[in-house]
C-alpha cells in the first residue's frame, strides 16, 4: 500500500478536532485549558482521562493509555496507522496525497477499491432480496423462528442470494467484470451466484468494509454440502484475520475491557439483541493469532463460549492458549449440552461472573482426559509449569489437589521456582530517577523556552531510552513520531498539567537532572577534571537551594 505523504498526515491532524472525537466516546467537561472525563478504555468512577486540545493529546492516569488523535482512532476503531489517517480524512474531508509509487502499486490500489465497492453493492442487493422479495419469505421465517428481530438483522446487513445469474448481470451492467466477480468469490466457474439460495452474513474488516460472506444453507438440495460456507480465500477475504461483528462491537469492547467470543453468527446477533454489546464470533472454534491481535488491542479479558461438543477440540484449546500467552485473562462460559449462546441469550450476562478461569479449565480437561491418576498429575503439572504464581494458578492447584487427593508436600512441589535475586539497582531508585526525567521533560514540553537548557544535557544522562527519544524530539521534532513516542508525549503533557509544573519548576527540575549527571561523572573522574566537576556541582546545588 502506498505511503501517505507526511504533509497530508499533518493536514489531517490540523483539520481534526480531538475533543469532538473523544466526546463521541465519553462525556467531557472543560477544566481550565483541558478537558476531563471518564476513560473510554476502562471502567472507572472517578474521571482520570484528560484531553489537551492545544497539544492534541489524550491520556488516562488510570489505565495509562495515551496518544494523539490518530492513536485514539486506532484504538477505538481497531485500525492501523494508515487506515486511521484515511478514516480521519474521510470524516474531515481532507484529500490525501500519497508518495510516488510504481504503476503496478497504483493499479493494485485501484483494483482493491473497485473490489470493495463491488462487495458493498452486492451486500445491498442481497439485503433487498431478503427483505423485499417473495423469495425471501422462508429466510425471514427462519430468522423469526430463531428469535432474531428484523432491526438486529438489518443492523448486521443480513441478506439472501436468489441464485442464478441475477447478481452477475446487475454487476456487469454497472461496469464490473467477470474477473472481478470471481476475485471476490461472488460467482462460480459457470458464472452463477456462488451462494445460491443461502442466507448471507456479511464479513467485514476493521473499518466495517465488507470483504466476504458467511452463508447458511436454507434448503436440502443446496449444491454446497456444508451447512455453512465462507467466501473463497482471495485478494480481500482471509478467514483467519476476520473477527465477526468486531467493527460493531469494538467501542463496547474498548469501554468494558472485555470481549465475549462465541462460535456462530446467530450467537452474535442473539446476544447483541439481548443487550450484550461486546460480543463477536471467532469464525470457527479456534482463535487465530491474527484475530487475537485485533482483540488484544481492545480487551483485557476474553469470555469464550463455544458449543459443548467443540470446546474440547485441540484447536480450541490452542486458541485459548494463544490468548493467555498474549496476556489476556481468559474465562470459559459453560453451557448445558445441546445449548448454544443464541438459545441462552436472555440472561447470558448473568453467566459471566461464574465463568471458569482458563488455567483451571485446562487442568480440569487434562485430568478428565488422562487414562490414570499418574498421567493426570503429569499433564496438569506441565500446564501449570508455564504460568507464574497468581490467584488463578492457586485456584487451579486447589482443584487439582481435590480431584487427585494430593498431599501438601506434592502440592508444594507445584509452586513455581522463585526467581534468583540479583545485584541490580533498587526498583525504587529506578522509579525515582525515571520520575525526575519525566517531570523535567514534561516541563520542557509545556514551556518551549526550556528546551535550550535541555540541549545542554547530553542524551546519555537520561536513563530511559524512550526519554532520550523525547529529548531528541523536543529539540528536533520528528514529522510523524511512532506510537510509543506519541504515547509518552501525551503522558508528559498530562503530567505537566496534573503536577502543576510551571516554568520555574521546570527550570528546577532541569537543574536537578544536571546535578545528577555531574554526580555520576564525578564518581569516575580524577585529578583536574574532578576539581572542575566539583566546582560545577557546587554551583548547581547553590542554584537548586535558591529555588527551594
Amino acid at each position: 500500500m502506498p505511503l501517505i505523504k507526511d504533509s497530508s498526515v499533518e493536514e489531517v491532524k490540523a483539520a481534526a478536532d480531538i475533543v469532538e472525537l473523544v466526546s463521541a466516546r465519553t462525556q467531557l467537561r472543560k477544566v481550565g485549558g483541558r478537558f476531563q472525563g471518564r476513560c473510554p478504555f476502562h471502567e472507572e468512577r472517578t474521571p482520570s482521562f484528560s484531553v489537551s486540545p492545544e497539544q492534541g493529546f489524550f491520556y488516562c492516569f488510570g489505565c495509562g493509555k495515551g496518544g494523539d488523535l490518530i492513536s485514539f482512532v486506532r484504538e477505538t476503531e481497531s485500525l492501523d496507522f494508515a487506515q486511521a489517517v484515511e478514516w480521519l480524512a474521510d470524516r474531515y474531508r481532507v484529500q490525501l496525497e500519497y508518495e510516488e509509487t510504481s504503476p503496478g502499486l497504483e493499479q493494485a490500489r485501484g483494483r482493491r477499491a473497485r473490489l470493495l465497492e463491488l462487495l458493498d453493492q452486492a451486500t445491498r442487493f442481497y439485503e433487498r432480496v431478503l427483505w423485499e422479495s417473495e423469495g425471501g419469505a422462508a429466510a425471514r421465517g427462519y430468522l423469526s423462528e430463531r428469535g432474531l428481530g428484523e432491526a438486529t438483522c438489518r443492523e448486521y446487513r443480513l441478506g439472501l442470494s436468489p441464485g442464478g445469474r441475477v447478481l452477475a448481470d446487475k454487476a456487469r451492467e454497472k461496469g464490473f467484470t467477470q474477473d472481478e466477480l470471481i476475485a471476490v468469490g461472488l460467482v462460480n466457474r459457470r458464472g452463477n451466484d456462488y451462494f445460491a439460495g443461502r442466507l448471507l452474513f456479511p464479513l467485514s474488516d476493521a473499518r466495517g468494509r465488507v470483504v466476504g460472506f458467511g452463508a447458511r444453507r436454507m434448503s436440502e438440495d443446496d449444491p454446497l454440502r456444508a451447512k455453512y460456507v465462507n467466501s473463497p480465500e482471495g485478494e480481500l477475504f482471509h478467514k483467519a484475520s476476520i473477527v465477526y461483528g468486531l467493527h460493531r462491537a469494538r467501542s463496547a469492547i474498548a469501554k468494558d475491557g472485555r470481549a465475549v467470543v462465541v462460535e456462530g453468527y446467530t450467537d452474535v446477533l442473539a446476544l447483541h439483541q439481548a443487550g450484550l454489546e461486546p460480543v463477536v464470533a471467532s469464525m470457527g472454534t479456534a482463535l487465530t493469532k491474527q484475530q487475537l491481535r485485533e482483540l488484544v488491542r481492545l480487551a483485557r479479558r476474553l469470555y469464550l463460549c463455544f458449543d459443548s461438543d467443540a470446546a474440547g477440540e485441540a484447536a480450541t484449546l490452542r486458541g485459548m492458549e494463544l490468548a493467555a500467552e498474549q496476556g489476556l485473562e481468559v474465562r470459559i462460559v459453560a453451557l448445558p449440552p445441546g445449548l448454544d449462546p443464541a438459545d441462552a441469550a436472555e440472561g447470558f450476562e448473568a453467566r459471566l461472573p461464574g465463568a471458569e478461569g482458563y488455567l483451571r479449565y485446562r487442568v480440569r480437561m487434562e485430568v478428565e482426559r488422562a487414562p490414570d491418576r499418574q498421567q493426570a498429575f503429569a499433564r496438569a503439572q506441565a500446564v501449570l509449569a508455564r504460568f507464574e504464581e497468581n490467584p488463578e494458578r492457586q485456584e487451579a492447584i486447589r482443584f487439582l489437589a481435590d480431584r487427585l487427593d494430593l498431599s501438601r508436600d506434592v502440592q508444594a512441589g507445584l509452586a513455581p521456582r522463585a526467581l534468583a535475586s540479583t545485584g541490580t539497582v533498587s526498583p525504587k531508585l529506578l522509579e525515582a530517577g525515571d520520575r525526575l526525567e519525566r517531570d523535567a521533560l514534561a516541563g520542557c514540553l509545556a514551556y518551549p523556552e526550556l528546551r535550550s537548557v535541555l540541549a545542554e544535557l547530553p542524551p546519555e544522562h537520561l536513563d530511559g531510552a524512550i526519554n532520550r527519544r523525547v529529548r531528541a524530539h523536543l529539540l528536533e521534532p520528528e514529522s510523524n513520531p511512532d506510537a510509543d513516542l506519541v504515547e509518552r508525549l501525551a503522558e508528559l503533557d498530562a503530567r505537566a498539567a496534573v503536577e502543576g509544573i510551571d516554568l520555574e519548576t521546570g527550570k528546577q527540575l532541569l537543574l536537578r537532572l544536571r546535578e545528577r549527571s555531574l554526580q555520576r561523572e564525578l564518581s569516575t573522574a580524577a585529578g583536574e577534571r574532578s576539581k572542575e566537576l566539583q566546582g560545577a556541582l557546587a554551583k548547581v546545588r547553590e542554584a537548586v537551594r535558591e529555588f527551594a
